[in-house]
């Protein structure tokens, strides 16, 4: 675990920013025909400008700067000529190296007429972010975080996605410690100043397993999934997420 200080979570804060504009101005060309890779290639366009680098773009092989991802596939999703289609959802998950630190985020939108169960799914999985950033103030622990994100996916009859979790972020983009979504409260490592960290619930329709192709992580029936991810700081005064506009 490294610990952050104030003057570098200013800085993180900063690119964070950055990338939650990133991510909106993609989000608004995210419509039916367009290809997933037109989306990356925008994308990749918009961090170079800002004067930053792709944090996944030759990342343990990675091909492209963001991962996109549509209906079963949870996270990972290769950019490709796949073309948008009215009814699906697309998860865009971006990182961006800028001033010596990563930021990383993500976001599931739904594309055209989708019905109100996958509405539900999307809502519900940005629901459980938002407990988990709840959580993550100082007197807590990470296994509070995750407790509270999988009692959450539970309740409302979703299923946390096996093997998949969030992460500690700084000059590399994933750092110490795993930031599960499950856990028990009271346990795990303590939440203390200085901690920088993404939480990214991921939820599936159908069931918590898992598969890995080519093309991405997906849910082993192919059910529909949905991914939010902020990058947090610990504070003094609670939870600060760095990753918004």
């Amino acid at each position: 675990m490294i610990l952050k200080t104030d003057k570098e979570i200013v800085v993180m804060r900063e690119g964070g920013r950055i990338l939650a504009e990133i991510i909106e101005k993609t989000k608004q060309k995210t419509v039916v025909g367009v290809t997933t890779k037109y989306l990356n290639d925008y994308a990749e366009d918009l961090i170079k400008k800002a004067g930053g680098k792709p944090s996944f773009k030759g990342y343990n092989g990675f091909p492209a700067g963001l991962c996109i991802s549509v209906n079963d596939c949870i996270v990972h999703g290769v950019p490709s000529d796949y073309t948008i289609k009215d009814g699906d959802i697309v998860s865009l998950d971006g990182g961006f190296f800028y001033k010596g630190f990563h930021s990383d985020m993500a976001i599931t939108i739904p594309v055209g007429e989708v019905s109100g169960d996958t509405l539900r799914l999307i809502r519900e999985t940005k629901k459980s972010l938002k407990r988990g950033i709840k959580k993550s103030k100082i007197g807590n622990t990470l296994g509070d975080v995750g407790n509270t994100i999988s009692r959450h996916a539970e309740k409302s009859g979703f299923f946390i996605c096996e093997g998949l979790c969030g992460h500690g972020i700084g000059a590399e983009v994933h750092e110490p410690p795993q930031v599960l979504n499950t856990g028990k409260r009271r346990k795990g490592i303590p939440l203390q100043k200085g901690m920088v960290y993404c939480i990214e619930p991921m939820l599936a329709v159908g069931t918590s397993e898992t598969k890995e192709e080519k093309d991405g992580i997906k849910t082993a029936d192919n059910s529909l999934s949905a991914h939010f991810e902020h990058m947090i700081a610990i504070t003094q005064k609670g939870p600060k997420i760095l990753t918004k506009l």
